[in-house]
């Protein structure tokens, strides 16, 4: 009797200890190893489809100063990407904070195409930033991307990091490429809301004034006041992720072009 306690004791723990270490494999695989990867191959993207800068003029702070970026923000050649993957519409950098991706957008019939899939289309559980199915470069006012919240940091995991009011002083600026040129935007407002407290998805403004008061809105609900004026904001860029402190909410951050 002892003997067959001791072989089911001795079971059970061998059966615990391959759980324990499946599941801290699992864990190493989804916070360690596929962020790594997803990392590598959007860096791959940078280094097959390198930004296309005159030749010898890569150092020219005009060139810089054209593009609408500062120094260590590099693009892509973004029409090229987009012959190999159509689906690719934009390219978004926040500097230092490793924002740093590809934006993908998917049809109206399947408008979250890209949650779980990375831009080749196939499966990954860091899924890829994509801009909501409905808007349209250079027709929409206001650009909603998307992303995971993931606790590993990639896609939108350092969102949250704007609840902070130092962190947004010393990351104030977006940049988001199309083929138009890059775009630089400034953070205005930081908030955790969900769609019924403010439209995030909205896309379509009947003129300026409804524009401002989108921004301004934002602002009202936002966790600090940046100062950052929307006077004359033709174009706002809508970051938005999931937050956890209710069931529908989400971090957004609320970012205006920047006049040229």
């Amino acid at each position: 009797m002892r003997r067959k306690k001791k072989n089911r004791l001795w079971m059970l723990q061998t059966i615990l200890c391959a759980v324990c270490m499946i599941s801290a494999a699992i864990l190493y695989r989804d916070f360690c190893i596929v962020p790594r990867q997803n990392r590598e191959q959007v860096q791959n993207l940078k280094t097959d489809f390198p930004e296309n800068i005159p030749l010898g003029e890569d150092s020219s702070p005009e060139i810089q100063e054209q593009a609408g970026k500062e120094p260590g923000v590099s693009g892509v050649d973004l029409r090229s990407l987009q012959s190999q993957y159509p689906d690719v519409r934009g390219w978004l950098t926040i500097p230092e904070i490793g924002i740093d991706y590809p934006v993908l957008q998917s049809s109206l019939a399947d408008p979250e195409y890209y949650l779980r899939r990375d831009y080749r289309g196939n499966y990954d559980t860091n899924g890829s930033l994509f801009l909501q199915a409905d808007c349209v470069l250079g027709e929409s006012r206001n650009y909603i991307v998307y992303g995971h919240n993931m606790n590993s940091g990639a896609m939108f995991g350092n969102l949250e990091r704007y609840t902070s009011c130092d962190y947004w002083k010393a990351h104030p600026k977006v940049f988001f490429q199309t083929p138009e040129g890059t775009e630089e935007y400034q953070v205005a407002a930081v908030l955790k809301a969900d769609v019924s407290m403010f439209d995030f998805q909205q896309i379509s403004f009947q003129d300026q004034q409804e524009v401002e008061a989108y921004v301004n809105q934002a602002k009202a609900l936002a966790l600090f006041e940046t100062g950052v004026d929307s006077t004359g904001c033709e174009t706002i860029l809508t970051l938005v992720t999931c937050s956890y402190e209710w069931k529908q909410a989400r971090n957004i951050v609320v970012a205006i072009k920047i006049a040229e």
